[in-house]
């Protein structure tokens, strides 16, 4: 893996939306994205289900026609610059064939549809080492996904992606089904990209505490509108609590860690039905305008 320096200008942002709306099955899913996400920065989208997380990605890769407004990625429209991306889909790990090796399936991500017909080079396979070596799996190239855990085949996912040099990396729910140890190991990844490579990220997530070491900032989808916000900003206790409808603490550890956690419910307060507190962190202020 090489350090990567984009084809930018230093201060372009990574992506920027104007005026986005965005429609799927005859409905708008959301509209009136403003905002601007920096490169360089860790970024979690964040929402309840149904609120358009995964169609975010999609519109940003140019998968999906715009309503209204546009996207530009790596300061091309979206679409332009897929080859300078990496992307990890939500079912990376039940869709792809469980018999390839590991350094099969990393291989994926330089052949693509030619694997099989197509001869890997040395080149090639000396990259798809790198990249397994990278995410720390390396001793594992041999093994079949059947036999790998699902932590590590998450981490195979993120080698296939990184093994095209992206400068920027997208993943879709890359810590759900995993156990705690296996998410640390992923965020350990993502952390190391970033530290590192100094590669832009962004990671769709229900819950943000085991990303909260690593992240910058988050696009959260609220009342049909996505916004972008720093960190420092979205966990704010009074603000959560006042749009959850009920007590959200966010607390910080004497090591100066941070977590999100609902609060004792006081017994004048009535049980909310809403959404699951570990989520309130990607919920903001509701003004228009770019954040």
């Amino acid at each position: 893996m090489r350090q990567h320096h984009t084809q930018s200008q230093p201060d372009e942002p990574c992506v920027v939306f104007r005026d986005v709306a965005v429609r799927r099955g005859g409905h708008i899913i959301w509209r009136d994205g403003n905002f601007s996400i920096p490169m360089g920065s860790v970024t979690a989208i964040v929402g309840t289900n149904g609120t358009g997380k995964t169609t975010m990605m999609q519109a940003e890769l140019g998968l999906l026609p715009l309503e209204n407004g546009s996207i530009r990625v790596l300061g091309r429209p979206a679409g332009d610059a897929n080859h300078l991306i990496g992307y990890v889909p939500q079912s990376y790990t039940s869709d792809i064939e469980s018999n390839l090796t590991a350094e099969q399936s990393v291989l994926l991500g330089l052949t693509g549809t030619r694997f099989g017909i197509h001869r890997v080079s040395r080149e090639e396979k000396a990259k798809a080492c790198k990249a397994l070596d990278f995410v720390g799996i390396a001793d594992r190239a041999a093994y079949r996904l059947s036999e790998l855990s699902g932590g590590q085949r998450q981490r195979v996912a993120i080698a296939q992606a990184l093994v095209g040099d992206p400068q920027l990396l997208m993943l879709d729910e890359p810590l759900a089904n995993l156990d705690l140890a296996s998410q640390r190991s992923v965020v350990d990844v993502l952390a190391k990209l970033n530290r590192e490579l100094g590669m832009t990220i962004q990671v769709v997530a229900h819950d943000l505490n085991m990303l909260l070491p690593v992240l910058t900032g988050a696009v959260y989808l609220l009342d049909g509108h996505p916004h972008y916000a720093a960190l420092d900003e979205v966990l704010d206790s009074n603000l959560l609590t006042h749009l959850y409808g009920t007590s959200v603490r966010v607390v910080t550890t004497p090591q100066g860690d941070m977590f999100v956690t609902p609060g004792l419910r006081t017994d004048d307060e009535t049980p909310q039905d809403t959404h699951d507190p570990i989520e309130l962190a990607a919920l903001h202020r509701h003004e228009g305008g770019s954040r």
